[in-house]
């Protein structure tokens, strides 16, 4: 199959496995924030924050090299399969004795077993759902995404609705889902039958700790720059504080929900092509469309921000939380253009790399939130995390020139950039209505007809392929 239509087929798949189960969690939204308010919802994105930290320190984040290493025909996937699960449990059964160490940290004191609990079930999910991908069973893959999705939703509706369990019956509900998802993937990807217990290839193993090692502080230098605003913001301001920003948060993150789609169809193909001779042309081509459906994701949410979180975020203490999302929405952004390209760092097995450039992004963030989350509150948050992706981004664009000269069509990324800005000053600062809207929809249009080109052109050859194939 064609390099670009085996990309585009992924995605497809992948889109409509994950984006209606991921679209079901929005639509709840507004019964999580209802139910919970303000500080439950803080408290529920803490610990959800503090166990994807954990996930990774625990596991060596060897999930990256099951992805990268079982997409490669060189390996055995029984062995890197292997390798990546028992890995994972034999960190778990570590981790045990150190759990009352949460506990220590104040405002996760009464949460330690809660965090272990979906710790343990989120990281061996991981690892079998990134295994069933890197065998090529995306549709699995994808059908898994929804089924994990009913569950979770079928037990929050149980625990929060009829229970009244509040931030623990969130938790079970995740955690169980998660064991529920184990379960459906081993059976039907029949993962047993790649399980070796013994016979263990250790020069594998130790390629594959090569590559996950460095991943793993990388992955606590993502976590730092994504998410230790809220964490600042619960230390000097409050859980209530923090719920608001968890809400202001969730929307924008629709834009890396559909970046994240691509994202899992674009490694495969990067790791797969990444000997061709013009590699170069297919990165640049890809990242010209790519690049155009973020600004246009990124201006729609702007420009129904207003309405959307009024609907999604329910409850007293959230009027007003739209206000903080633009500089979230541009932070993602620059999130997506910063994901795009570690690729090349995964393709090329230089997770030394991505290491060093996360690093740059993590220490201007702390930096930036010790300075500006006291005086500013909520936006010094946001503030800190879109400069420290700008960070990224810039040193990014700079060092993987070593190994793929991309065209990033900088005139047309600074031209979008620009406008996107515009329509972020008007959502943060514009009282008068009329005023919003207009101006909105007109750089909106902007936005739009800047992009048209790039979406006609990519939908043209994609047909255009379609007809020639015999």
């Amino acid at each position: 199959m064609d390099r670009y239509k085996r990309l585009a087929s992924n995605t497809l798949i992948l889109a409509l496995g994950q984006f209606g189960s991921k679209l079901l969690v929005y639509i709840m939204m507004p019964f999580y924030t209802g139910i919970l308010g303000p500080e439950g919802y803080g408290a529920v994105g803490v610990i959800v924050n503090a166990s994807m930290l954990i996930m990774g320190v625990v596991s060596l984040s060897v999930g990256e090299a099951v992805i990268r290493f079982g997409l490669d025909d060189k390996y055995d996937k029984s062995q890197v399969f292997s390798i990546g699960l028992t890995t994972t449990v034999t960190g778990l059964i570590i981790f045990i004795p150190i759990v009352p160490s949460i506990g220590l940290i104040s405002f996760l004191s009464d949460y330690s077993i809660l965090i272990y609990l979906y710790v343990f079930t989120g990281s061996i999910k991981s690892v079998c759902a990134l295994f069933v991908r890197s065998t090529g069973n995306v549709r699995l893959f994808a059908v898994d995404g929804i089924f994990t999705t009913i569950v979770n939703i079928s037990l929050n509706l149980i625990f929060l609705l009829g229970f009244n369990m509040g931030v623990l019956g969130y938790v079970l509900s995740v955690v169980l889902a998660d064991l529920a998802s184990i379960a459906f993937l081993f059976y039907m990807g029949r993962l047993t039958s790649y399980l070796r217990l013994i016979g263990i290839d250790r020069q594998l193993r130790k390629f594959m700790y090569r590559f996950s090692i460095p991943m793993m502080p990388t992955a606590i230098m993502w976590w730092v720059t994504n998410v230790s605003g809220s964490f600042f913001i619960t230390a000097i301001h409050g859980f209530e504080y923090t719920g608001v920003y968890n809400a202001a948060y969730k929307l924008p993150n629709i834009i890396a929900l559909v970046s994240g789609i691509f994202s899992q169809a674009w490694n495969m193909s990067a790791i797969t092509e990444r000997n061709s001779r013009t590699i170069a042309k297919f990165y640049s081509d890809v990242f010209n469309f790519y690049q155009s459906i973020i600004y246009v994701v990124a201006a729609t949410m702007l420009l129904f921000i207003n309405r959307l979180l009024s609907i999604m975020a329910q409850g007293e203490g959230f009027d007003g939380a739209f206000r903080h999302s633009p500089l979230i929405i541009l932070a993602v952004v620059f999130t997506c253009f910063s994901t795009f390209m570690g690729s090349v760092y995964v393709a090329s097995k230089k997770s030394v790399r991505s290491l060093l450039t996360a690093m740059s992004g993590a220490a201007a963030n702390l930096l930036l939130n010790f300075l500006l989350v006291r005086p500013m509150g909520i936006n010094g948050a946001t503030l800190a995390t879109l400069i420290s992706y700008v960070i990224i981004f810039t040193v990014r664009i700079i060092d993987t020139r070593s190994l793929v000269f991309m065209d990033l069509k900088p005139v047309k990324m600074g031209t979008n950039l620009i406008l996107l800005g515009l329509m972020g000053a008007v959502v943060m600062f514009a009282e008068n209505m009329s005023f919003y809207y207009i101006t909105l929809v007109v750089l909106f249009l902007l936005v739009v007809v800047f992009n048209y080109r790039a979406g006609v052109s990519a939908l043209q050859f994609f047909l255009k392929r379609k007809r020639q194939q015999p």
